[in-house]
């Protein structure tokens, strides 16, 4: 916009009028008798409009905001293209710090990892400021990165009430193995001083079934299913994920939905025996 109203300072002749920011001139103005009360006035507006039907490559020049969780100051980055790949990559190197990169390179890999399990972004700033503060604490020295990040996801997905699995989280890493993963976690819980709640079939019911398209009755139906087979102890030493997948598996055949075993394993991410054996 080239003008806005201001709510600080007033005209003499009209203290009770709003006045009016000229970003283009860069005057204040009083719009009842055009004094220009101020002068200097500097646009903390967008340098460009983008629309989300333009094309071509985004014009804005003035990048990224700030990450308060990296030490280093503002800097420029060169593009990664063309011929000046060596340049641009010179130029990382000499405007960070190595542990502001050791920190670039896991908030990608936990960008990465929350991306394949379709994560908020509170869960990756949730997880991002874990893993800074394990950092600085130096308790995950020696540890494998990847395992690391793992962890910290698998935590905050926890406190922000979006529950996965330890096996889901192991499925998104590409080298780091469950037992590593397993170790930092430890690690970190009791760095950290936190606990993780105990994960029910509850924390999955919910996903599954709106992964399968089943209604919030078929999904009551499961849940307390769930539940019975637990109270009644049923189903002792099974993991979370197995029993709610069993839970909807008997709910669909007691209903007639046409979901096979093979469905529900494709959404919870177990193997058919698993809930053929509860069923």
């Amino acid at each position: 916009a080239v003008v806005s109203t201001q709510s600080t300072g007033c005209c003499p002749q009209h203290p009770d009028v709003a006045l009016v920011e000229d970003y283009r001139a860069g005057d204040t103005v009083c719009p009842e008798c055009g004094l220009v009360v101020g002068n200097r006035v500097i646009d903390v507006g967008s340098e460009w409009r983008t629309f989300s039907d333009d094309n071509g490559a985004d014009p804005s020049r003035v990048g990224a905001a700030e990450n308060p969780l990296l030490s280093g100051d503002l800097t420029t980055s060169i593009q990664f293209t063309g011929d000046n790949y060596d340049m641009a990559r010179w130029q990382q190197r000499m405007g960070n710090s190595s542990s502001d990169r050791a920190l670039i390179h896991a908030f990608g890999v936990i960008r990465l990892m929350a991306d394949r399990l379709n994560a908020s972004q509170a869960i990756i700033d949730r997880a991002n400021t874990l893993f800074k503060k394990m950092t600085d604490s130096r308790a995950l020295r020696g540890r494998s990165t990847e395992a690391n990040c793992a962890a910290c996801l698998y935590i905050a997905c926890s406190q922000e009430g979006a529950v996965r699995s330890f096996k889901e989280i192991c499925a998104v890493c590409q080298s780091a193995s469950r037992k590593q993963i397993g170790k930092s976690f430890k690690l970190i819980i009791r760095a950290v001083g936190t606990n993780v709640d105990l994960i029910t079939t509850g924390d999955f019911m919910s996903r599954f079934c709106s992964n399968l398209d089943l209604d919030h009755k078929t999904q009551q139906i499961a849940t307390t299913v769930a539940r019975q087979a637990v109270d009644l102890d049923i189903v002792a030493g099974r993991v979370p994920v197995t029993v709610a997948a069993a839970a909807i598996y008997f709910t669909c055949q007691a209903l007639a939905i046409d979901k096979s075993a093979k469905d529900i394993g494709d959404v919870a991410g177990k193997v058919d025996g698993d809930r053929k054996e509860h069923t």
